[in-house]
């Protein structure tokens, strides 16, 4: 009886440690839309069904019972009550096999929540946690990341020589996060690549400047671009005022650029999505434990008189394509790119009362015509591959690259030199005289020493370089499809 009863305190304190409802808790990265109802804490947790179904199943809690009280009280050193709970939280979650089910502590959860605030200090890339391992989903726009080289996909072995195998993903998040101007050293395995690379990201302030936007003039047409980078707190209201002003510009046509756009609020896609979405479809389901789905639509009662494209890759996830999967299905706007990276969930933080916080997958989220995506992806409708370019990785080398050296580090320095517009002849991993030709020719149009090594200075040079060229729109293949698609649409 005394375990029964130890039993309904530990479930009661899962129920109702937090405390007050859930009306106040944000929906957070692929969440329930702002309409859907929320509950009371009671109501949401459990109702009186559930709460009579949990003291009735209570016997099935004595073997938990037991375990406690067995370690609790007979394990070789003393254990404190509050590492026998988290842990038997963590293994809870643990057991669900949902990489985006996750229980954080008071300094992951403040670090979680710093995340979706106007800047936070860190390296400036989305993870996430793919067939048990840890990967990068995109970095951010001109972030410490992306500046560094780290890429969608990459998969992160190490952090600062500590293996990340056996960490969930918000303590390898907590490994990453670090103070502005400290260094962080990753271990990558990255497609493509026989040896994992190491790359050296120092950290900065990621501010949440989320949307830019330009007008270009393309043939006798004026199309404005508007670039999503995630969905914060203040994007949609950035977006929707920054549209009115390209609006004002009479454009022609738009461009939706969410590449590498790891996701955000829901809240913030949902009221972007109200431009453009009428009200005749939906532009989300919800569907819910049950099979029972929900449909949300907007009041808009017209579409845009112009034609819209948007820009998807493999780092567009959640958010984004929630806003992708909508334009496309509900008002038939085309993709143009890669496939997404596909994330079809939607979790809430429940606060836990001290700090900590359950992230718990709640529902699937659908397309406007009832499609899942999770772990699929949404396909372009126009596909388009970026050029060799920018599949480029950071110069690894623990020496100088010289003449007669033969190795995978040179071969690397070989297919950056040819993408830049130093033609070495060959790019098989051989350092011969028409690589150290061009090597020299490098460093004499960049102010270096030309003796035809590649030193760390020249290294650091030839990485600059590429991120420049990457940002030159004419070397982004993605970007002038789309310019030339809005251009024929009549």
């Amino acid at each position: 009886m005394k375990q029964r009863w130890i039993a309904l305190l530990m479930i009661g304190s899962l129920l109702t440690g937090a405390g007050g409802t859930y009306a106040a808790i944000t929906w957070l990265d692929g969440d329930a839309p702002a309409a859907v109802e929320l509950k009371s804490e009671t109501e949401a947790v459990a109702d009186d069904a559930a709460q009579e179904a949990i003291v009735q199943d209570v016997e099935t809690m004595d073997k938990f019972v037991q375990a406690y009280q067995l370690i609790k009280g007979s394990y070789v050193e003393e254990v404190k009550d509050e590492q026998l709970i988290e842990g038997a939280i963590q293994g809870m979650i643990t057991s669900l096999k949902d990489p985006y089910s996750v229980y954080m502590n008071k300094e992951i959860s403040k670090q979680f929540n710093e995340a979706l605030e106007p800047s936070f200090e860190g390296i400036g890339a989305e993870v996430s946690m793919v067939d048990g391992k840890i990967v990068i989903v995109a970095p951010f726009k001109n972030s410490p990341a992306e500046k560094a080289g780290v890429k969608p996909n990459d998969q992160i072995l190490k952090v600062n020589g500590e293996s990340v195998e056996g960490l969930d993903l918000y303590e390898a998040t907590v490994k990453i996060r670090g103070k502005k101007g400290t260094t962080v050293k990753l271990e990558l395995l990255r497609q493509g690549l026989k040896e994992p690379i190491v790359i050296a990201v120092k950290r900065d302030e990621i501010p949440q400047i989320t949307v830019h936007s330009k007008v270009r003039k393309q043939g006798d047409k004026s199309i404005g671009y508007i670039e999503v980078t995630t969905f914060s707190k203040e994007t949609a209201a950035d977006f929707s005022k920054q549209l009115k002003e390209l609006e004002k510009k009479k454009i022609d046509g738009l461009i939706i650029d969410v590449r590498g756009n790891p996701g955000g609020l829901l809240e913030s896609v949902q009221d972007i999505l109200k431009e453009f979405v009428s009200k005749e479809k939906p532009y989300v389901q919800i569907e819910k434990r049950n099979g029972e789905r929900d449909k949300f639509y907007t009041t808009l009662e017209e579409e845009k008189a112009y034609p819209v494209a948007v820009l998807i890759d493999k780092g567009s996830a959640s958010a984004s394509e929630i806003l992708a999967g909508a334009l496309s299905e509900a008002e038939g706007y085309t993709l143009i790119g890669e496939k997404t990276f596909g994330k079809g969930t939607v979790q809430q933080a429940k606060p836990m009362g001290d700090g900590s916080n359950i992230k718990l997958t709640l529902y699937k989220w659908l397309t406007p015509d009832g499609n899942w995506i999770h772990n699929k992806g949404i396909k372009p409708d126009l596909e388009v591959q970026q050029s060799r370019l920018f599949q480029l990785h950071p110069v690894q080398m623990t020496e100088p690259l010289a003449k007669d050296m033969n190795s995978e580090q040179v071969k690397n320095v070989q297919s950056i030199l040819t993408n830049i517009g130093y033609e070495p002849g060959r790019t098989d991993g051989y350092f011969d005289n028409g690589t150290e030709t061009a090597v020299k020719a490098f460093q004499m149009e960049n102010n270096l020493p030309a003796n035809g090594r590649v030193d760390e200075k020249t290294a650091k040079a030839l990485e600059q370089k590429v991120i420049d060229e990457q940002k030159k729109e004419k070397n982004d293949l993605q970007l002038q499809a789309a310019y030339k698609f809005i251009e024929k649409i009549e």
